[in-house]
């Protein structure tokens, strides 16, 4: 789920786009409606930013696509894949710069910039080193975890109702609701990928019957499967690259933006946003430049990446490593120690969170991909009543659900 997408695509829509994910089916989630009056203190002028409209990714995409379709200058060139670069005289001595792409049919087309813009799997690394560039720095490591997940959807377009955050922690597996698109939704179980013991959740039965143990996301049930089978989503990688190693480009010519940058495991739901943060940054670069300076724009455009979606990637890769960390501790029937205040503080907030609505309205800014953690932390009294009232976290009554020797009996 991925909050800041609303007012893109209204952006969008406003400029003449012909689609809008509402057009396509999407829900929109207000977290500020959805959450008791106790804890949000009502509806606040400005809460409209906390809109989030939800939807499948080929919902996303397709929503995205017709706009793009319709935007004067823009042309869409499907099923045509590059094969490699091509090079140009050299904006750096010694540092390859790509003037233009080969497509797989041969055809060359020159640009003055050329955006790398696919995913995860992107095969930039290769075409750069093909051209005799550096290769970036790429760090890359599994997430750690493993999804067992089921698809659904109601006879009457509704989606069920969130009795709380749509990730929730329970001991040592999270549950993982997420609203979709005409009547859609998806529920996840997430585990460590070590836990041998949980691996019967592949069974459906079994699967099923863990969700219906845990009284807020039993419900999410009451669906018709779209799906005979549990899919299971595991080795998923987080990787980060950067293409300025000793403050020198790796090549000109050629940016990297959203996954084809840096990607994470999804359970927090930010992939997208960052990503949109990300294209919105390189918008603003382009239309400073400086263009004429292939040097100056990859070094230029490295800073900005590093300033504006660098703490997100970041922040949500060591929130992942402390939460695997604690599953393979209570695991092992230990609590999990650190000494990290960066942990101390993310759970301190999600407990003052329902207490006072300025936190909440905090915590949902940091969530959505709204503020980074420095950002909220610095907002005037916020600190100050996380520390107040998130305090005792750890005392806090566990959420209701089965506890780990339950859990076990369950899907034995």
């Amino acid at each position: 789920l991925d909050f800041g997408i609303a007012k893109l695509l209204a952006d969008g829509a406003a400029a003449g786009g012909p689609s809008t994910l509402t057009d396509a089916g999407s829900g929109a989630l207000t977290p500020e409606f959805a959450a008791p009056e106790q804890i949000s203190g009502g509806y606040r002028e400005g809460d409209d930013e906390f809109t989030a409209l939800t939807g499948r990714r080929p919902v996303l995409e397709s929503a995205f696509a017709a706009v793009a379709q319709a935007t004067p200058g823009v042309a869409i060139r499907r099923g045509e894949a590059v094969a490699g670069f091509l090079t140009g005289a050299e904006a750096t001595p010694g540092v390859p710069h790509v003037a233009a792409v080969r497509t797989e049919a041969g055809e060359d087309i020159a640009a003055d910039v050329v955006i790398d813009a696919t995913g995860r799997r992107s095969a930039l690394p290769r075409l750069l080193t093909d051209i005799g560039a550096r290769p970036p720095v790429e760090e890359l490591e599994d997430s750690g975890f493993i999804y067992y997940g089921r698809h659904f959807q109601s006879s009457d377009g509704s989606t069920p109702f969130a009795f709380g955050p749509l990730l929730m922690p329970y001991g040592t597996i999270s549950t993982l609701t997420l609203p979709a698109d005409n009547g859609t939704w998806g529920i996840g179980v997430i585990a460590s990928a070590k836990d041998a013991a949980l691996r019967a959740l592949r069974d459906v039965e079994r699967w099923t019957a863990v969700v219906k143990s845990f009284p807020l996301v039993a419900h999410w049930l009451d669906g018709e499967p779209l799906d005979d089978d549990v899919k299971v989503m595991a080795k998923i990688e987080d990787r980060h690259r950067r293409f300025v190693v000793d403050d020198i480009a790796v090549a000109t010519g050629v940016l990297a933006v959203g996954d084809s940058w840096a990607c994470t495991n999804p359970s927090l739901g930010r992939g997208m946003a960052i990503g949109l943060v990300h294209a919105l940054a390189l918008r603003d670069q382009l239309r400073e430049g400086p263009l004429d300076d292939p040097a100056k724009l990859a070094l230029a455009w490295d800073e900005r990446t590093l300033s504006t979606v660098e703490p997100y990637y970041r922040s949500t890769l060591e929130f992942d490593r402390h939460r695997l960390a604690e599953i393979e501790a209570l695991t092992e029937g230990r609590p999990y120690e650190t000494d990290d205040p960066g942990w101390e503080m993310t759970n301190a907030l999600q407990h003052a969170a329902p207490q006072d609505p300025d936190v909440f309205r905090a915590l949902v800014r940091l969530i959505g991909v709204l503020a980074t953690a420095d950002e909220v932390f610095a907002e005037p009294g916020i600190f100050e009543r996380v520390v107040e009232l998130g305090s005792g976290w750890r005392d806090a009554d566990p959420l209701p659900g089965p506890n780990r020797e339950q859990l076990l009996s369950i899907v034995a």
